[in-house]
C-alpha cells in the first residue's frame, strides 16, 4: 500500500472496531477498513477473533480442528486472452506459442496426458486455466477452434472436460474467465464447480490509464460481479476471491468484500473466497510494485472472516507465503486450495507448491489436521440437486466420503462414462395432478425446501424495494388519449406511460380507444383454438420464486407422464377436435437435452395432423445446453421431429431489474430475445407472454411492450400478445411477503388496452386469460382492446397450482358465451391464426363438453 493507503486510523476507532469483532457485531464498510490497517498488537487482537469465528464454522459444519485442500494438477488450456492486465505473465501471444513449439490451445492428447498421469499420483481435480475469448482478439486462436470443429472456447473447454470425466476420472474445475448465463448452462453438466476471481470492485483500476487492468474489457468490476450472480442463479459452486496490493485502499477492498458477500448471502453459491497476495512478476508492467506484505494478507484475511461469517471457506494460496502457514491458519483460513504433485503454478511459475506432506506437518503444528477435498465443497456434495447436475452425481460419488462430502482418499480415480441417466421418460408421481389438484388439492403451499431453494429472502426483500416504487407521471393523460386516438404509432414513451396509470374515467375512454381500434384491425370476431395443453413433468430445479407448479423430484406433488401417457393424452384432444397440442414441462434434471424431441416426435408419430406448439425459451436453452449444440442447431433438430411453433412464455418482464427478483435462475432477458428471434428466422413462429401484477411496475410493463414490437418489426414471427396476470396464491415470492396480490382490474384493463396501441399495427391479435381471470374478468378484456381468448386448454395445471379457482378446460359453448357477453361472435382459429378445416369443427362441436375420461371433467368454476 501506499503511505496514503496505509495511514493510521484513529486509536478510538481501531478499539471501537476491535472490540464489535471481538463482541461478534457486523461490521459496516468503515470498520473493516479500519480493521485492514491493523498492525502489531492491534492484528494480534484482529485475528484472535476471526479464529474464533473460523472455529465455530467447522464445528457447526461437523469437521472441527479441520483445514482442506485439493489434490489437483494444472490445466493451462490456452494462454492467449483478450484482456491485458499488466501484472500477468500467463498470457502469451501467438508468435511466442509457435516459437516455442507449441499451439494455440492444448491439443486433447497434452490435456489428457497431464490428467491421466495425475489419476495415476490420486489427483481428484483437474484446474482448466485459460485466456478470456482468445478468439475475440486473436485470429490465430479463432483458427484453431474453425480447424478443429469448435464455435468458440467454450465449446472446447466443455469438450474437454466430458473427455477428462471419462477418460481418467479427475472432476474438471473450470477457470474459463468471464462467462454468460448462457455460457453456465452448457458448462454445468460437465463441471461440478466453477471460478473467477473478482479481485477488485475498484473501477478505476480498470478505467483509468495506468491501471493494472486498464484495456481488459473482462476486468470491469461491474461484469465480473454479473458474473458472480449469473453463477448463483444457475446453482453453480463457485470459487471467487480478491487480489490484494494491486493499487485499491482499504476502502475499496472492504468494499469488494461486501460485495462478495452480498452474491454470497443472496445465492448460497460461492463455494470458497481466495485471498489472494500480489507478487511482482518481472516483464510485466508492474515489475517495480512492491510485493503485498504479509501483515496486510493477515490482516484481509481476518477482516474477510469477520465479514464472511463462520460458514464461508477461506483461502490463502500457500505457495505465496513462504512458509508462513501458521499466521494463516491463525486469521481464519480453513482451505489451502489447489496442490498439485505433478504441475507446476502456471499463474505464479516461479513459486513451487509446497509438499502435501510439509503441508500437513505445518497445519498439524498449528492444530489442524488436514484432509483432502474434491474441487466441489462437501457443503455442495451433500446437497447434490440442484448444484450438482445428475451426470456428475456419479463421478462425484465416486470420489467422495458420502459421509463428509470430503474426499475419499482411498477411492480409485478412474474415468467413468458421462451420460444421460437411464429411464428418463418413466411415469412417476401424481400423473394424474391436472384432475385430482381440483379434487384433493396440493399436499401442502409451499415445497420443503422453501428456505433455501429460491435465495436469500432477506436480501431478495432489499433488491425488490426500489422496484416496486411507483413513479410520478406527469405527463397529461388527456394528450396521450388524443394521440391515441389519432395514432397510436406516435405515442412517445411519457404518454404511454400515463395511459398505463390511466384510472377512472380516464381508463374508460382508453379501453373504448383501444376496442375501437381493436375492430379495425382484427374485427368483431372473438377467436379461440381447440387445444389440449399437457404439461409433461413438473420436476423442475430452476427456482423461480413466481412459480409453485416445480417440484423436487421427492415432493408429494411430483409428477413425470411417459412418452406413451404425453402421445395418448394428444391422441384423446384430436379425437375430440383439436388442432393443437400445447406442451411445456419443468426443467427437469433426469432429462436429457434430446428428450423434447422425443416428446415432439411422439405426438406426431401418434396424431400426425396435430400442430405441436411447444417448448418455452428456457426449455430451448436447457435442451442445447445439455446436448451442446447451439439454440440454432436445437430449434431445427426439434423442428425436424415435429416442432411447429413455441410459446413465448418464460418472457414474464423482459428487465433484468425485474426477472432476477422474479426467477433464481431463469434466462435473461438478451437470451430469451435471442431464442425467439432465432425460432422465427428458422420459420417457427411464436406467441409472446407477459406476466405483471408481482414485484413490477407500469414502466416495466412499457420497455416489455416496445421490446416485443421492435422483434416483432424485425422477424414478424408473433403470432399474438398473451397477458397473464400473476397468480399470487401458492406463489413462494408472494408467500415470502415480496410480491402484491396479482393485478388490480384496473391494471388489467389497462394493460390490455395499451398492449393493444403499443403493439399496433405489428402484432394484431391479443388474447386475454380465462383460466386467470375467470369468465368475466375475460369478457371485460374483450372489451377492454383483447380479440382472442385462447384455448379450451382441456387440462391446466400450472395456473391451478398457484391458486387459480377458474378449471382447466372451457367448452366452445362456453368459450361463446364469454364472448357474448361482451357482446361478440365466437370463431375457432388454428395455431396460427388460420381457418380451422371443416373435419375439426365438426368433431370439436360433436365432442363439446363430452370429453374422455381421462380429462378433468369438473366444472369450470
Amino acid at each position: 500500500m501506499t503511505d496514503h493507503q496505509a495511514a493510521r486510523p484513529t486509536e478510538n476507532a481501531m478499539r471501537r472496531a476491535l472490540r464489535r469483532a471481538r463482541d461478534g457485531v457486523a461490521l459496516d464498510v468503515t470498520e473493516a477498513a479500519v480493521l485492514l490497517r491493523a498492525r502489531g498488537d492491534d492484528l494480534t487482537d484482529l485475528v484472535a477473533s476471526a479464529g474464533r469465528v473460523r472455529d465455530a464454522g467447522l464445528e457447526a459444519a461437523g469437521r472441527p480442528g479441520v483445514i482442506t485442500y485439493s489434490k489437483s494438477v494444472f490445466v493451462p488450456l490456452t494462454r492467449l486472452c483478450r484482456d491485458k492486465c499488466h501484472y500477468c505473465t500467463f498470457v502469451t501471444v501467438p508468435g511466442k506459442l509457435r516459437r516455442d513449439g507449441h499451439g494455440m490451445f492444448m491439443s486433447p492428447d497434452e490435456v489428457l496426458d497431464i490428467a491421466r498421469r495425475g489419476a495415476a499420483l490420486g489427483c481428484k481435480e483437474a484446474l482448466i486455466t485459460l485466456g478470456d475469448k482468445p478468439e475475440d482478439r486473436w485470429p490465430e486462436a479463432r483458427e484453431w477452434l474453425d480447424a478443429h470443429g469448435y464455435d468458440d472456447t467454450i465449446a472446447y473447454v466443455r469438450a474437454m472436460a466430458i473427455r477428462i470425466l471419462e477418460e481418467t476420472g479427475l472432476l474438471p474445475h473450470l477457470n474459463p474467465g468471464v462467462l454468460s448465463w448462457t455460457d453456465f448452462q452448457r458448462l454445468k453438466p460437465v463441471a461440478p464447480s466453477m471460478g473467477m476471481m473478482l479481485e477488485t470492485t475498484a473501477t478505476r483500476l480498470w478505467s483509468e490509464p495506468g491501471g493494472p487492468h486498464y484495456g481488459s474489457p473482462d476486468k470491469e468490476p461491474a461484469v465480473r460481479l454479473r458474473v458472480l450472480e449469473d453463477a448463483g442463479r444457475s446453482s453453480v459452486p463457485f470459487t471467487s476471491g480478491l487480489l490484494l496490493g494491486i493499487g485499491e485502499t482499504p476502502e475499496e477492498r472492504a468494499e469488494s468484500l461486501f460485495a462478495l458477500r452480498r452474491v454470497a448471502r443472496a445465492y448460497h453459491t460461492i463455494q470458497e473466497l481466495i485471498i489472494q497476495n500480489f507478487r511482482a512478476k518481472p516483464d510485466t508492467a508492474m515489475r517495480g510494485m512492491p510485493d503485498a506484505e504479509l501483515d496486510d494478507l493477515v490482516a484481509t484475511v481476518a477482516v474477510a472472516r469477520l465479514i464472511m461469517g463462520p460458514s464461508a471457506c477461506l483461502q490463502a494460496p500457500p505457495n505465496l507465503v513462504d512458509a508462513e502457514y501458521e499466521r494463516l491458519i491463525a486469521a481464519g483460513v480453513d482451505d489451502w486450495g489447489g496442490v498439485s504433485p505433478l504441475t507446476i503454478d502456471h499463474v505464479n511459475p516461479e513459486r513451487p507448491w509446497p509438499k502435501i506432506e510439509e503441508l500437513a506437518a505445518r497445519s498439524a503444528a498449528a492444530g489442524f489436521e488436514l484432509r483432502e477435498r474434491l474441487c466441489v465443497y462437501p457443503e455442495f456434495v451433500t446437497r447434490g440437486e440442484p448444484w450438482l447436475d445428475p451426470r456428475l452425481l456419479p463421478h462425484v460419488r465416486a470420489l467422495a466420503d458420502p459421509e463428509t462430502g470430503l474426499a475419499n482418499p482411498d477411492a480409485p480415480v478412474r474415468g467413468l462414462p458421462w451420460q444421460e441417466p437411464d429411464e428418463a421418460f418413466t411415469a412417476t408421481g401424481r400423473t394424474d395432478l391436472h384432475r385430482t389438484v381440483d379434487t384433493e388439492g396440493r399436499t401442502g403451499d409451499r415445497r420443503e425446501d422453501f428456505d433455501e431453494v429460491y435465495g436469500d429472502w432477506e436480501a431478495l426483500r432489499e433488491a425488490a424495494v426500489p422496484g416496486m416504487v411507483p413513479q410520478r407521471i406527469d405527463t397529461d393523460v388527456r394528450e396521450a388519449l388524443a394521440v391515441a386516438a389519432d395514432d397510436p404509432t406516435r405515442l412517445t414513451d411519457p404518454q404511454a406511460l400515463a395511459l398505463l396509470h390511466a384510472d377512472g374515467p380516464a381508463l374508460d375512454a382508453l379501453t373504448r380507444i383501444a376496442d375501437d381500434l381493436r375492430k379495425s384491425v382484427a374485427g368483431d370476431d372473438v377467436t379461440y383454438v381447440v387445444t389440449r395443453n399437457i404439461n409433461f413433468t413438473n420436476v423442475c430445479y430452476t427456482g423461480c420464486r413466481f412459480c409453485a407448479f416445480a417440484q423436487r423430484r421427492t415432493d408429494a406433488d411430483a409428477y413425470t407422464l411417459s412418452l406413451d401417457q404425453v402421445a395418448d393424452r394428444a391422441e384423446q384432444a384430436w379425437e375430440v377436435g383439436a388442432v393443437e397440442v400445447c406442451m411445456q414441462g419443468g426443467i427437469h434434471p433426469d432429462l436429457p437435452g434430446t428428450a423434447y424431441f422425443d416428446v415432439a416426435r411422439a405426438v406426431k408419430e401418434r396424431v400426425p395432423g396435430i400442430h405441436v406448439h411447444a417448448f418455452s425459451p428456457m426449455e430451448v436453452v436447457n435442451g442445447a445446453s445439455r446436448t451442446g449444440l447451439s439454440i440454432r442447431e436445437w430449434l431445427t433438430a426439434a423442428k425436424e421431429a415435429g416442432l411447429d411453433s413455441i410459446p413465448g412464455t418464460a418472457a414474464e418482464i423482459l428487465d433484468d431489474e425485474v426477472r432476477w427478483i422474479l426467477t433464481k435462475g431463469k434466462l435473461p432477458t438478451a437470451t430469451w430475445i435471442e431464442v425467439i428471434t432465432t425460432a422465427h428466422e428458422l420459420g417457427l413462429r411464436s406467441s409472446s407472454t407477459m406476466m405483471y401484477g408481482h414485484v413490477d411496475q407500469p414502466r416495466h410493463w412499457l420497455g416489455h411492450l416496445r421490446t416485443l414490437a421492435g422483434i416483432q418489426r424485425e422477424t414478424g414471427g408473433f403470432t399474438e400478445f398473451v397477458t397473464l396476470p400473476f397468480i399470487h396464491t401458492n406463489a413462494p415470492v408472494y408467500l415470502a411477503g415480496i410480491a402484491r396480490p396479482g393485478p388490480t382490474v384496473r391494471d388489467n384493463r389497462a394493460v390490455t388496452a395499451t398492449a393493444r396501441l403499443l403493439l399496433h399495427p405489428h402484432i394484431p391479435n391479443i388474447q386475454t386469460s380465462w383460466v386467470k381471470l375467470g369468465a368475466e374478468g375475460a369478457a371485460e378484456m374483450l372489451r377492454s382492446g383483447a380479440n382472442d381468448l385462447g384455448g379450451t386448454l382441456m387440462e391446466e395445471t400450472i395456473s391451478r397450482m398457484a391458486g387459480s379457482s377458474y378449471g382447466s378446460y372451457r367448452s366452445i359453448g362456453d368459450l361463446e358465451a364469454i364472448a357474448e357477453a361482451a357482446g361478440r361472435p365466437a370463431k375457432p382459429r388454428t395455431t396460427l391464426y388460420g381457418e380451422v378445416p371443416e373435419e375439426r369443427r365438426r368433431t370439436a362441436e360433436a365432442s363439446d363438453g363430452h370429453l374422455p375420461e381421462l380429462l378433468p371433467v369438473l366444472p369450470a368454476e
